[in-house]
């Protein structure tokens, strides 16, 4: 099998955001691979040492996103392929740019991770499916292949359902799948000697593609005011204050 697992390199989540200037800045942060593209990752290396094959992971990123890759590599992914990213880019032209890349390693299996944790969306793998025409699997808490198809277990709100698709097929990882691997010391040597290509816009298949939404501004979240205690009135008095400060305050009646 030929497995591609999609990484997006995100913050680590116990770092601070700042925004500066209308940006959110990044010095001095910490950047790991997407948490629940480990588990996908996870995955992918499970099933390649049940069945055989090789993994390729593949993000669209500047250059410190090699790091992820590098991190990849290490923990045991065969090769790995970074797209430059392109100015103005969004959800819809990264997605494009990938599958575009995708399309011609012709994999058996997408994974990639439920969402990213630094936007809380999930919607890239879903358009790299999309435009290749992949059957999608989301959620996914356990992963079977047999007979040639793909038998997962979903996380649906507390309870689980299990549904099949043919090949090849996207999935995309919920927590709880599998427990990822540390990299190995000798994992990392040998991600030092893999292959990590990179590949421009230009010389993907489909040429770039536009993005076709535009983010106007970021705003940090403002501070949080002090809280205020209320008293020495009656429970009627003390509503109606509650109910004046939540209207001309807190600006939410």
């Amino acid at each position: 099998m030929h497995i591609v697992v999609l990484i997006k390199q995100t913050f680590d989540t116990e770092e601070k955001i700042v925004v500066r200037d209308g940006q959110v800045t990044s010095d001095g942060v910490k950047l790991i691979i997407n948490p629940y593209d480990e588990y996908a990752l996870e995955e992918a290396l499970r099933l390649r040492e049940k069945h055989g094959g090789s993994v390729t992971a593949i993000a669209c990123g500047p250059e410190s996103c090699a790091e992820a890759l590098r991190t990849a590599l290490a923990m045991g992914a065969d090769e790995a392929i970074r797209i430059e990213p392109s100015p103005g880019d969004d959800s819809a032209s990264i997605a494009a740019a990938i599958a575009a890349c995708i399309r011609p390693l012709a994999p058996d299996l997408l994974l990639a991770g439920l969402f990213a944790v630094d936007t809380g969306a999930g919607s890239v793998a879903l358009q790299t499916a999309e435009r290749l025409g992949l059957p999608h699997v989301s959620a996914a808490v356990r992963v079977e292949i047999s007979g040639g198809k793909l038998i997962a277990d979903r996380d649906v709100e507390g309870d689980v359902a299990t549904v099949e698709v043919p090949l090849p097929a996207l999935v995309t990882a919920q927590q709880g799948l599998n427990e990822p691997r540390y990299p190995s010391l000798p994992g990392i040597m040998k991600a030092k000697r893999k292959p990590l290509r990179v590949t421009s816009r230009a010389e993907l298949a489909s040429g770039p593609t536009a993005p076709v939404t535009e983010r106007l501004s970021i705003e940090g979240v403002p501070p949080r005011s002090a809280g205020k205690r209320l008293g020495g009135g009656s429970p009627a008095e003390l509503a109606a204050e509650l109910a004046r400060l939540l209207r001309e305050e807190a600006k939410v009646l």
